[in-house]
């Protein structure tokens, strides 16, 4: 279990860890990727414990 879990990440946190404060485009991009993470674990028969905090971000 994650030392986070339970905890929000906004996208705007994500996109600053990810790709730093100089990131210039879209917020959601982030959905993207969060879709295609999702996506992946399914194929390979992972658990995905990423939920969607409607209107906030994201948490394991």
């Amino acid at each position: 279990m994650s030392q986070n879990a339970g905890q929000v990440f906004t996208r705007e946190f994500l996109l600053e860890e990810v790709w730093g404060v100089d990131y210039f485009g879209n917020l959601r991009i982030v959905d993207t990727l969060i879709k295609r993470l999702r996506e992946k674990f399914k194929s390979l028969n992972i658990p995905s414990n990423i939920n969607t905090v409607w209107g906030v971000g994201y948490n394991e």
